[in-house]
C-alpha cells in the first residue's frame, strides 16, 4: 500500500510536536531502513525511515532491532555529521511526499554546522538525502547518476532541486470540489485510494469540509484486510465496505509492515537463509526416492545369484560378443532368458552377476542407513524452514548460527560478547504463571534442557515441526492449559489447521534423542488436547504479556 501526502502529514504533526529533538544514534536496519534514536525533553524516541518501493514512511516506533554489525558508508557519514545534532524543524513540503528535516550540530572546534535531511517517499523513487548548509548533496541513501535521470542528479557534490511539482489545491483550505475532474488531479496529496474514498463518502452525503476535518483531527490508522492487500488510512475507508481494525498511528503502521520487512531484515543479517534451507530440503526429498529404487534393486539381488548359478551350469563355454542366452529353470522347466555382457564371456558374465549379488546383499543395510540419513536430513530443513516462516531477525541470526555450527554453511566472525542470549518468547500470565516458548532448536533446547524444572509442563504439537512450550506450574488449571495449547499450535506446522493435537507432560517425560540434531525428543507418557489456533487470540496474548529478554 503506497502511502500519500495526506497520510504523512498525520505522521509528521507528532515528529513537529516534540520538536526539538536530539539525534542521539543513527543506525541502519536494512538496505532501504535508517532507524534514529531521538531524546526530547521528555522522553527518549525512535524514528524509523524506510525508503522501500512498497512501504515507505517516516514514523516513531517502540520495536527493538538487530542492526547490522558494520555500517554503510552513508549511515557513517550521518554519524559524523548529524549526531549529537538538535532538530530544528521536521516539515512536509506541501502536501508532498516530501519531508526537510534541519538540523544544527557543533564541530570539534563548537562552531555551528547546518544541514538538512530530504525525506523523498516517492514509491520506488524513495531515498533520503543529506545536503549542507549551500543545498549541496553530501550523499544519499540512493544514488541516481545523470545518465539515469537527466533532469535530477543524485550524487555527492551536486546541487540539491526539489522533485517536478504539479500546482494542485490544498484540500485542507478548500471547500469545493469540481466534479468534471477527478480527485487526484485537483487536490493535493490525494492518492487514488483515498480519491476513491472522498467520492464514495460524498455520494453518500458527507460533506467535503466534515471528511477533511475528519482526515485533520485523526491520530489513529484504521487496517482494512482484504484478499487482495490489507489498505489502511487515517480514517475508515468505507468504499472497502470491510471491518477495520484501528490502532495508533505508529502502532498501526508497526503492525502493518511488521512481517514483510522483518523478512528483509532476515535477508540483510543472514544471506538468503530462507533460499539455502528451501534447496536443501528440496535436495534430500528428491534423493530419497532414488534411494529406495537403489534398496529395491538390492533386494532383488538373489536374482543375480540365479543367473550366476545358471551360467556356471550351462554355460562356461559361451563365447564373448552374445548379448543373452536362453537357459531352462531348474524349479519351472521353463526358458530363461539371460543377459549377457558382449565384452566378456559366459564364465566372465556368472562371475560379475555374483559380485553384483554380493554387492547388493551387503549394500541393503548401508542403503537403508542412507535413506534414514537423507529423511533425517530432509525433516530436518522442512522444520528449519517453518521455524525462519515466523522468525524475527533474532531468531534467524540462531538458525544461522545453528547451521554454521553443523558444517552447512561457512561460520561468520562475529564480535565477542560477554554473555550469548538465547532469544526465546518468554510471558507472564496475570495468575503469575511463566510461559516459555522456544521458535527455533536452539531456543527449544535451552528452554527444556536447561530453564524448566523436572514438574514444570511441556507441550508440543503432535506430529508437526513447532514450538517447545514450557509453563513453570506442575498443576495446570483449564484456562492456562488451553492457552499454552494455543500457543504450541500457533508456532507450529499445523498454525492454519484446526483441531491440533497437542502433546503434554511433564518435563521429565522429555528426553534429547542421542545423535540428532537439536531440538528433537521423545516422550515418556503424555496427554494430548486438540486445539483450534487463534492467530487473533495468540497476537493478543503476546501484546498483553510478553517479557523483553534483558541483553
Amino acid at each position: 500500500m503506497a502511502l500519500d501526502g495526506i497520510l504523512l502529514r498525520q505522521l509528521v504533526k507528532p515528529v513537529q510536536a516534540d520538536l526539538p529533538l536530539k539525534i542521539h544514534k543513527i543506525y541502519h536496519l536494512s538496505e532501504n531502513e535508517l532507524l534514529f534514536q531521538l531524546r526530547s525533553n521528555r522522553s527518549k524516541l525512535q524514528l524509523l525511515i524506510s525508503c522501500h518501493s512498497v512501504h515507505n514512511r517516516l514514523q516513531y516506533t517502540t520495536r527493538d532491532f538487530v542492526t547490522p554489525l558494520e555500517p554503510t558508508n552513508f549511515v557513517m557519514l550521518m554519524r559524523k555529521h548529524l549526531e549529537d545534532g538538535i532538530i530544528l524543524d521536521f516539515k512536509q513540503i506541501g502536501l508532498d511526499r516530501l519531508v526537510e528535516v534541519k538540523i544544527q550540530q557543533r564541530n570539534e572546534l563548537g562552531d555551528i554546522q547546518n544541514y538538512r535531511l530530504m525525506i523523498e517517499l516517492m514509491g520506488k523513487y524513495a531515498n533520503l538525502i543529506l545536503l549542507d548548509s549551500q543545498g549541496k548533496i553530501m550523499d544519499a541513501l540512493k544514488r541516481i547518476p545523470p545518465f539515469e535521470n537527466t533532469k535530477r542528479t543524485i550524487q555527492p557534490g551536486a546541487m540539491y532541486s526539489l522533485p517536478d511539482q504539479v500546482e494542485k489545491r490544498d484540500p485542507f483550505v478548500s471547500d469545493t470540489v469540481l466534479s468534471d475532474i477527478g480527485m487526484t488531479q485537483q487536490f493535493d496529496g490525494f492518492s487514488p485510494l483515498f480519491g476513491r474514498e472522498v467520492e464514495f463518502r460524498l455520494n453518500h452525503g458527507e460533506s467535503f469540509t466534515d471528511i477533511m476535518r475528519e482526515v485533520d483531527r485523526s491520530d489513529r490508522l484504521f487496517l482494512h484486510p482484504t484478499a487482495k492487500d490489507t489498505y489502511a488510512h487515517c480514517i475508515p475507508l468505507k468504499h472497502l465496505n470491510v471491518e477495520p481494525s484501528d490502532f495508533a498511528i505508529m502502532d498501526g503502521f508497526d503492525r502493518l509492515y511488521q512481517d514483510q520487512e522483518e523478512k528483509e531484515r532476515i535477508k540483510q543479517h543472514t544471506g538468503d537463509l530462507q533460499k539455502f534451507i528451501t534447496r536443501e530440503a528440496k535436495k534430500n526429498l528428491q534423493k530419497l526416492p532414488k534411494l529406495m529404487e537403489a534398496l529395491d534393486e538390492a533386494l532383488d539381488c538373489d536374482k543375480w545369484r540365479l543367473f550366476g548359478d545358471y551360467l556356471y551350469a550351462y554355460g562356461t563355454d559361451l563365447p564373448k560378443g552374445l548379448k543373452e542366452t536362453t537357459v531352462k529353470d531348474f524349479e519351472t522347466g521353463e526358458s530363461l532368458v539371460i543377459p549377457l555382457d558382449e565384452r566378456f564371456d559366459g564364465k566372465q558374465n556368472a562371475g560379475r552377476y555374483y559380485q553384483k549379488y554380493h554387492k547388493g546383499r551387503k549394500g541393503q543395510s548401508h542403503i537403508r542407513h542412507q535413506i534414514d540419513l537423507t529423511r533425517q536430513e530432509a525433516d530436518y530443513f522442512i522444520a528449519l524452514g517453518e521455524q525462519l516462516s515466523l522468525a524475527n531477525v533474532n531468531d534467524a541470526m540462531e538458525i544461522r548460527e545453528e547451521l554454521a555450527q553443523g558444517g552447512y554453511i561457512p561460520l561468520r566472525q562475529r564480535k565477542k560478547s560477554r554473555k550469548e542470549v538465547v532469544h526465546y518468547l518468554h510471558l507472564a500470565l496475570p495468575n503469575g504463571i511463566k510461559v516459555y516458548i522456544g521458535k527455533n532448536n536452539y531456543q527449544n533446547d535451552q528452554i527444556t534442557f536447561k530453564l524448566a524444572n523436572k514438574k514444570d509442563t511441556w507441550l508440543h504439537a503432535k506430529d508437526y515441526h513447532g514450538a517447545h512450550v514450557i509453563v513453570q506450574s506442575d498443576n495446570l488449571d483449564e484456562a492456562t492449559l488451553r492457552l499454552s495449547a494455543q500457543l504450541a499450535a500457533y508456532f507450529s506446522q499445523a498454525r492454519n489447521g484446526s483441531s491440533v493435537p497437542v502433546n503434554y507432560c511433564p518435563v521429565k517425560e522429555v528426553k534429547k534423542i542421542p545423535n540428532t540434531k537439536p531440538g528433537f525428543v521423545s516422550l515418556g507418557a503424555y496427554k494430548t488436547i486438540f486445539i483450534d489456533p487463534d492467530e487473533n487470540f495468540v497476537r493478543d496474548v503476546l501484546n498483553r504479556y510478553s517479557v523483553k529478554a534483558k541483553l
